[in-house]
């Protein structure tokens, strides 16, 4: 079994398509009536019985149509304490969107350049000298995932508390060929943002975890969001609950050291701070909109679905989903209805295949946004097996 992890990125997306032949109301958001909310509680509840959640938050809204805020089931298994909307959760691969943009800043201040190699920034990258930033931003750079790697997995399950450092993750990608020249597919791999965060540390002088909490998070106004340099975990937060793991047996993972996913998958949030980070994402708020126009030019990815830099459109759904051991989530924005939707829940483990967190995001846009629901195709398995 190997993971997947740091958000196993089913990074995608597609131009809105056209609304589908109707009344004009069908296509627009609706109000979060009581009677909505009851039908959101019901597909919510039958996600998590159907995918075995233990405990799940949601947050939906759009300007003039009200708010819905829920938790669902609980935080923690051995005691029973329930989820509410105020825990904070492991982000994994939502930790992209914070990385990319660090880079982006970079970008608007002149100090680097999209289409610059990597090899002008880290030695000994294979194809260093012909990858450039922007196609490790959009996951076309051929490297292999350092994650899919065998004795990657190993290592991080059989001691889960163990530091990893950038050099060691990237050795594990780079004893692997490359599966392809620079910008031929799309390869969702965690490989490139290892790469993107050494980048960001050498060009501002300043940690990864500096860099971004003074020029990305600080700015975005949010309040209870960590880029963790160990373990730390602030309290309250909710335990979550992975199957990857030596024995294969279902384990408490909130503890895990998430080192192993740094750039790509490291970072801790709270449902109020990715409501607010949907938007400024989605809109660019903290970058000139020339670079945001750049983020969001998309490229195929996945069959039927495309991702820009270090972003995601499904449907009209702009954002990221994030997935790691004991954790997912999903934030994304709706510009035609300018809706937030943010989904938090406490376990990775599948659903007869499918991650939980797109689950969520299908079952709550076919009430919210049936012309433009929010699915994503699964990707191919790595290795042995999926999570």
């Amino acid at each position: 079994m190997v993971p997947v992890g740091a958000g196993v990125g089913y990074a995608v997306d597609v131009p809105t398509p056209p609304a589908a032949s109707g009344s004009a109301v069908s296509d627009e958001f609706p109000q979060l009536t009581p009677a909505v909310a009851r039908q959101l509680d019901d597909a919510i509840r039958k996600v998590m019985d159907e995918a075995k959640v233990p405990g799940v938050q949601v947050a939906l809204s759009a300007p003039g149509k009200g708010t819905y805020v829920r938790a669902f089931g609980v935080a923690d298994k051995a005691t029973g304490a329930p989820m509410t909307d105020r825990l904070d959760m492991r982000i994994g691969s939502e930790t992209k969107t914070f990385t990319v943009t660090a880079m982006l800043k970079l970008v608007d201040e002149g100090k680097i350049g999209l289409d610059d190699p990597i090899g002008k920034y880290v030695d000994g990258v294979p194809n260093g000298d012909r990858i450039t930033l922007r196609e490790l931003a959009g996951m076309r750079s051929g490297l292999f995932n350092y994650s899919a790697d065998e004795d990657f997995f190993k290592a991080l399950t059989s001691d889960p508390d163990r530091p990893f450092t950038p050099q060691e993750l990237l050795a594990y990608s780079f004893k692997h060929p490359v599966l392809f020249e620079p910008n031929a597919e799309f390869y969702y791999c965690n490989t490139n943002l290892i790469l993107i965060g050494l980048v960001v540390e050498k060009v501002s002088g300043q940690t990864l975890a500096d860099y971004i909490t003074e020029e990305v998070v600080e700015p975005a106004g949010l309040k209870n969001t960590l880029f963790p340099t160990g373990a730390e975990f602030p309290t309250p937060h909710a335990q979550g609950y992975t199957n990857q793991t030596a024995s294969g047996k279902t384990e408490d993972a909130a503890d895990w050291n998430p080192s192993w996913g740094w750039a790509a998958g490291a970072m801790i949030s709270d449902l109020t701070d990715l409501r607010q980070w949907a938007k400024v994402l989605a809109t660019g708020e903290l970058l000139t909109p020339a670079t945001q126009a750049e983020r969001l030019d998309v490229v195929p990815a996945l069959p039927g679905t495309g991702y820009g830099l270090g972003i995601f459109n499904v449907q009209g759904w702009i954002g990221h989903n994030g997935s790691l051991p004991g954790y997912q989530s999903l934030t994304v924005y709706d510009p035609q209805s300018k809706a937030t939707l943010v989904v938090m829940l406490n376990t990775d483990i599948s659903a007869k295949g499918e991650e939980p967190s797109t689950l969520f995001g299908e079952a709550i846009t076919k009430i919210v946004t049936p012309q433009h629901v929010f699915t994503l195709p699964a990707q191919p398995v790595t290795g042995d097996a999926d999570h």
